[in-house]
């Protein structure tokens, strides 16, 4: 029994008219009628009632009808699934995501990735630092990151996205709080909240206070910048973050720009060894306008 003999009987059986039938798959009624017949005898039993106004079906007709829609349906589906994943378009990506790009970012990616990716299930992990998002993508754990670049593997490639300059969040409270733009070096007596300082913008952060004149007093360390932004909330010291206002709120705190910030960068890394049409697809999405 070929998916050519389901297809024919079916447009018989829903049609309950060879001419009709014939019409609609675009094939003549004397080669139509004569699979009909092949397909009856293959399988020993009568499908069909014919008179000369329309077509009846038999028992067995209408449990091959019943049956034969349900599979050429999951046939049409696999077809359409097997298309989006040869384009691409369909199956899991693992993404880890630094906390900054979490907030303002990926929004705009995940809703990227809905529309033109219908078939792709994303496993994301966020609020991870550059490093450990290397380790995941050199062993294999995820196949995609955006993090913030320096990346230190030969094994990874890097496209970048953007640069992003460091803010100021200072508690609501904090007499720096009322000025439009504050200097670095006016920070120099303040207690810091702080990125790691292994990761990519802890690094910068204590390279621009150097180049400020001090050494920033670092009171708490935090790999998430929401939870470094809950530390500053709570009163415990100012921070530097690459989250842009309009994007965080907390209650609490102020993001302030500052004069001559220092500048971080943003990109999306996968394993040379992994250019997947998945792979490909999803970072084509990092093209399209407005994605921040």
């Amino acid at each position: 029994m070929e998916l050519r003999h389901l297809r024919y009987f079916v447009a018989v059986a829903e049609e309950r008219h060879f001419s009709r039938a014939a019409a609609r798959l675009h094939v003549a009624q004397p080669p139509l009628s004569q699979q009909i017949k092949q397909l009856e005898e293959e399988l020993g039993t009568r499908l069909l009632e014919r008179t000369t106004r329309r077509v009846d079906l038999t028992p067995a007709g209408e449990l091959l009808l019943e049956r034969a829609q349900a599979l050429l349906a999951d046939v049409e589906q696999l077809e359409h699934d097997v298309r989006l994943v040869g384009d691409g378009a369909a199956g899991v990506l693992r993404v880890g995501v630094v906390g900054s790009a979490t907030y303002r970012m990926m929004p705009r990616i995940v809703s990227a990735a809905r529309e033109q990716m219908p078939g792709l299930k994303m496993h994301v992990t966020a609020e991870k630092l550059t490093p450990q998002l290397t380790r995941e993508l050199v062993e294999n754990h995820i196949d995609l990151a955006i993090l913030r670049p320096p990346v230190r593997s030969d094994d990874i490639e890097l496209r970048h996205l953007e640069k992003d300059e460091l803010l100021v969040a200072l508690h609501s409270s904090h007499p720096l709080a009322a000025r439009d733009t504050i200097d670095l070096a006016n920070l120099a007596d303040q207690p810091f909240v702080s990125f790691p300082q292994e990761s990519a913008v802890g690094t910068i952060a204590v390279e621009a206070a150097h180049q400020a004149g001090f050494r920033p007093r670092v009171v708490q360390e935090a790999t998430e910048t929401s939870t470094l932004l809950s530390f500053v909330a709570s009163g415990m010291g100012v921070a530097l973050v690459p989250v842009t206002r309009g994007t965080f709120a907390l209650e609490g705190v102020e993001l302030r720009p500052l004069t001559q910030a220092p500048v971080v960068d943003l990109a999306i890394a996968w394993r040379k060894d992994n250019r997947s049409a998945l792979i490909e697809r999803f970072i084509s999405l990092f093209d399209l306008k407005d994605h921040g």
